[in-house]
């Protein structure tokens, strides 16, 4: 069953793109006909049998075309131009052979005598007789002009429609690959971690290192130790969002100071501050990225 969505709507010529569910194959709609779209190897084959249905002789249209001399004379030039296991003498034979009144051929003595690969006889679900575009069109021509010129302007729609799709997957997965990077290098290298018992049972003879230990995890002349090449201190260094968090930390430290809370319990405080602090900004960070 073709499962027919609310984005197809109705284009000009009274024909829509349809995709359906159950297979990875895609379908068109041509003048009440829908056409099967299947891909192989990364190629697209139409289903003749498809685009018959709209005719009164339906599928039996296809061996009157194939068996014509000039459809043979087209599909044997196309092998030869991208097919290097055509094979060329049967499809001189058949040259020969064709025209006369008792010639007769079909698609699948056409593909098993000379190894063509623009045609494919399928059996099962979604079976029948499929052609390479270019074959398709020329099929469509040799129907009705009408409806080829349909049929090219619906699959030309399907193929902007795919490569919409494509891109817009494209950029989708690059956006969540790089909101995945992103925040881990904020949880590996932003976010504070929580200070350990050791670490706040140092005293600090400067507040400014309370503040350091708070957001970073180490003193000024720790980051100094660390860091000989750069100028500067490590405030210099830090992020905007850590900027942001060191300024409200001042002037949290400084409320705390003046209700005497003892420094190591202002430390503890000021790092569990920080933490909280730093994943709002985080997630106010992200949206933006993700919009």
């Amino acid at each position: 069953m073709i499962e027919f969505h609310p984005f197809n709507k109705l284009n000009k010529g009274g024909f829509k793109t349809i995709r359906s569910r159950m297979s990875k194959n895609k379908h068109i709609q041509v003048k009440g006909s829908v056409i099967t779209v299947m891909a192989k190897n990364g190629i697209d084959y139409l289903s003749l049998t498809d685009m018959t249905t709209g005719f009164k002789e339906g599928s039996g249209l296809i061996g009157k075309w194939i068996t014509n001399k000039n459809t043979l004379e087209y599909v044997g030039i196309w092998e030869q131009l991208n097919n290097p296991d055509f094979n060329y003498p049967e499809f001189g034979v058949i040259e020969q052979e064709a025209g006369v009144n008792r010639f007769i051929m079909s698609v699948g003595q056409w593909v098993k005598r000379t190894q063509a690969i623009g045609l494919i006889v399928k059996a099962g679900r979604y079976g029948g007789t499929y052609a390479h575009k270019d074959i398709a069109f020329h099929f469509a021509m040799w129907l009705s002009p009408e409806f080829q010129i349909y049929l090219i302007n619906e699959f030309q729609r399907l193929k902007e429609e795919e490569q919409k799709q494509l891109g817009w997957s494209a950029k989708r997965e690059l956006t969540k690959l790089n909101y995945h990077i992103h925040t881990d290098a904020i949880k590996q290298n932003l976010i504070p971690e929580e200070l350990t018992p050791a670490q706040t049972a140092i005293v600090y003879a400067s507040e400014a290192d309370v503040l350091n230990m708070a957001l970073f995890g180490i003193t000024a002349k720790q980051w100094r130790e660390a860091n000989p090449k750069l100028k500067g201190n490590m405030r210099d260094y830090a992020s905007m969002n850590e900027l942001i968090c060191l300024a409200n930390m001042e002037n949290l430290n400084a409320v705390f100071i003046q209700e005497q809370m003892p420094q190591k319990k202002r430390l503890v405080r000021l790092n569990q501050i920080a933490i909280e602090q730093m994943k709002v900004l985080l997630e106010v960070e992200n949206k933006k990225i993700l919009k």
